[in-house]
């Protein structure tokens, strides 16, 4: 496996790459890597020749009083994971190589990013969707996979390379788990003892709320009260937003319709912030 870090470089490696007639896989991360990043190397092992690792915490998608400074970085740990499991290169680009001083073009999605994350979080999306194309143009990807937890997001690079004609196939693949439910992700590391026990009942909620949709349930607003009044017996627990929404558009559900609406949901677990969702 190799490791670059120039933004030259790792285009050079990729036009060569697609010369030669080889598929170019790409798993786009900010590291801190667990085993929901690892599952997507997999998936992409099977669609592309060589996968790309992305690895770059990106500073426009984090807000002022987010934890960017605090985001966990161990390009060494991350790399040899991406190793053990398959990936051919890991892009692990300087940030003034991707945002050189002077920088002042970003790519601002208007429909799928308004609701959400994108009211509590501005100008998150308007990173996201910047830098994922940043990535799509130096990595030249035939395949790019993403998770499935962050469904706003999936949603909006969906969106992004619908409305600008990229050739890209994009694979939403299922969200990873612990085995008590909790989403695997890379804020999870802050959780203590306590707060993690808590955080386990975000994913019992949505479970009794698909649950209560397959019994015939079809209202979003009985489907969001059965999530809200799991969560707010939760003393750690601050609901930041449920939402019944279709997977994608992320408009709002008129009624839930089995495989394409969601439930959606964003607390804060004391002061971590924590996302997941369901296929309702």
């Amino acid at each position: 496996m190799q490791i670059i870090e120039s933004v030259q470089e790792m285009q050079a490696y990729a036009i060569h790459t697609r010369t030669q007639g080889k598929l170019i896989g790409l798993v786009a991360t900010m590291g801190a890597l667990h085993e929901g990043h690892l599952s997507l190397i997999d998936i992409a092992k099977d669609k592309a020749d060589i996968v790309v690792v992305s690895i770059f915490v990106n500073p426009i998608q984090f807000g002022p009083n987010e934890d960017f400074d605090k985001y966990p970085r161990d390009l060494t740990e991350d790399a040899a994971l991406c190793e053990a499991r398959g990936a051919d290169i890991v892009f692990a680009p300087r940030r003034e190589d991707v945002f050189p001083v002077g920088f002042s073009t970003y790519i601002n999605e208007e429909a799928v990013s308004k609701g959400l994350c994108g009211v509590s979080r501005s100008g998150h999306f308007r990173g996201v969707s910047t830098v994922v194309n940043i990535l799509f143009n130096v990595t030249r990807p035939d395949v790019a996979v993403f998770g499935q937890k962050d469904a706003q997001q999936c949603a909006l690079i969906y969106k992004m390379v619908k409305d600008l004609v990229l050739p890209i196939e994009l694979v939403i693949a299922p969200t990873i788990r612990e085995e008590d439910g909790l989403a695997l992700s890379s804020r999870n590391r802050y959780l203590d003892a306590q707060q993690r026990k808590e955080a386990t009942k975000i994913y019992q909620a949505l479970r009794s709320a698909k649950a209560l949709s397959r019994e015939g349930a079809h209202s979003p607003e009985r489907i969001r009260a059965q999530i809200m009044n799991r969560l707010n017996h939760q003393l750690r627990i601050r609901i930041i937003y449920i939402e019944i929404v279709d997977r994608y558009t992320m408009q709002s559900a008129k009624e839930v319709i089995q495989g394409q609406t969601i439930a959606a949901v964003a607390v804060w677990v004391d002061n971590i912030r924590l996302i997941d969702n369901i296929v309702l």
